[in-house]
């Protein structure tokens, strides 16, 4: 399909090139072209579907009304659906977003930023590596807009939103706990990002409450280890604690993993252990049994995201830095 120009506007509106170029940049009354004229060209432009080239438009006004979104692992179901409330969110307002995963890889992180740079992006949404707080540093003496999302670093002036990760493991252990659970376990990862921690931390607190922690039952994880690897450390790890009646997972590919051992050791659920896992995902709703979760409130935390990050690129000298925590959902279904 031939790729319609302002030319081909002209030529079908009867006026010349510069007026279509005027009208179509909106400087039509300023250019004091009259309004019958720019409305016949709006409308012949949209009758051809006329689409302006951004380059051309970013290279005109230095703007390109784009927001860079980074995320760890765009193929894990909870960032991928929060990618896709943002890149709606941002549509609303006429913004488009270019997203990328990190892989928890601070060098691929690092590279990324500096790519969106490159591609002038007015502002950028992220979900940081754990040393990456340098580059939002130097993001933030460049002014450019920056929100956090899902983690932060805790001595860093930089808005963020995320889920009260604290509440969220606390008020699935007292569940479990009320549910006659005593011997409750929890999976981990070894990245040590403070969203991580303040889970186990909540963990470690509500069992401390009650006089039945046991720090025996914790296990952490390499991030970055395969699936296989993860399953038959979770084998090894209950075949070593028998007596563990339940298990707090404090990721969804934890949880997910987690189910698979779980098949393999020939435990019922709920039967043999009780299962919770952090962050929603479509397995743990088509399990047998289904899987209770603590699901975070995505669309929350995506529209608040793009509202601060609009508040610093519509007046950066102004906006105050905000801090925001959104409660979570415990979804209670069959596994416990």
């Amino acid at each position: 399909m031939k790729k319609i120009t302002i030319r081909d506007i002209a030529k079908q509106a009867e006026v010349s090139i510069s007026t279509v170029s005027f009208v179509i940049n909106g400087k039509g009354e300023k250019m004091a072209i009259s309004p019958a004229v720019i409305k016949k060209v709006q409308d012949v432009a949209q009758k051809l579907q006329y689409k302006p080239s951004m380059i051309a438009s970013s290279l005109r006004t230095g703007k390109t009304r784009s927001i860079g979104l980074i995320v760890e692992d765009i193929s894990n179901q909870f960032f991928a659906d929060l990618a896709r409330v943002i890149e709606d969110e941002a549509k609303n307002i006429d913004y488009r977003v270019f997203y990328c995963s990190t892989g928890d890889d601070n060098h691929r992180s690092e590279e990324l930023v500096q790519s969106l740079l490159q591609a002038n992006v007015e502002g950028f949404i992220i979900t940081p590596t754990r040393n990456l707080e340098k580059t939002i540093g130097m993001l933030l003496k460049m002014q450019k807009p920056v929100v956090l999302i899902d983690r932060y670093f805790a001595n860093q002036k930089v808005s963020h939103v995320l889920m009260d990760n604290y509440e969220g493991s606390h008020s699935a252990v007292k569940y479990l706990i009320e549910k006659g659970r005593k011997n409750i376990a929890v999976v981990n990862n070894k990245s040590g990002m403070i969203q991580m921690k303040l889970r186990e931390k909540g963990y470690i607190e509500a069992l401390k409450e009650e006089g039945i922690y046991n720090e025996n039952y914790t296990l952490q994880l390499d991030y970055h280890s395969s699936e296989k690897n993860r399953i038959d450390a979770i084998i090894s790890f209950f075949k070593e604690n028998p007596g563990i009646d339940a298990v707090l997972f404090l990721a969804n590919y934890l949880g997910l993993a987690g189910l698979q051992a779980f098949r393999t050791l020939k435990y019922k659920i709920p039967d043999d252990i009780s299962v919770i896992s952090f962050d929603d995902h479509d397995s743990f709703k088509l399990h047998t049994p289904t899987i209770t979760v603590i699901a975070q409130p995505i669309e929350d935390i995506a529209v608040k995201s793009i509202q601060l990050l609009m508040g610093q690129m519509t007046n950066y000298d102004d906006f105050k830095i905000e801090k925001i925590l959104k409660k979570g959902t415990l979804i209670i279904r069959e596994s416990v």
